[in-house]
């Protein structure tokens, strides 16, 4: 994957149409544009989940995606990282994959994740790996693998996406 700045249009409702100047614009039901690099995509992250949990993505392409996040401020009452955030972090980084996959003028969509949890973990970061299981036309599935800092397994998650669109 390179680096490369994004300049493929978005789609709404069939019709082709440039990107909004903001995520404030977006409101009128158009997809932002379409971001093809980590830095973009990293970018289109402010301002949601992503960024309110500290996900940090580190690689992004079709078949494997990559990102950490920090245990402190994701944990539950009992000090442990919660496990919605371990989902959420798996998730994350499947649903990137996938929308990569279908490109600018598709939209991947969540249709089902599971998870099991191995490990609880009390600092430091986990780091997830979603590597394609299954790349087609309609669907798009994924197995995540959320590691602690000494690479221990903490969680396996499995994405199914379902592929929108052309």
């Amino acid at each position: 994957m390179t680096d490369t700045p994004a300049t493929a249009p978005t789609r709404t409702t069939g019709t082709a149409r440039t990107a909004p100047a903001s995520r404030e614009d977006a409101d009128d039901g158009a997809r932002p544009a379409f971001p093809t690099t980590t830095d973009e995509w990293r970018s289109a992250a402010r301002g949601t989940l992503i960024e309110r949990l500290g996900i940090e993505l580190t690689h992004v392409d079709p078949e494997r995606t990559t990102g950490s996040m920090p245990v402190a401020g994701n944990t539950q009452p009992a000090g442990l990282l919660h496990g919605g955030a371990s989902v959420t972090l798996a998730e994350t980084l499947g649903s990137v994959a996938a929308q990569q996959h279908a490109g600018p003028t598709r939209a991947a969509v969540g249709l089902e994740v599971n998870a099991t949890h191995h490990r609880g973990v009390r600092s430091g970061s986990v780091h997830g790996e979603a590597r394609a299981l299954h790349r087609g036309r309609s669907t798009a599935a994924y197995e995540i693998v959320v590691t602690d800092d000494a690479g221990r397994r903490v969680c396996t998650a499995r994405l199914t996406c379902m592929i929108l669109g052309d």
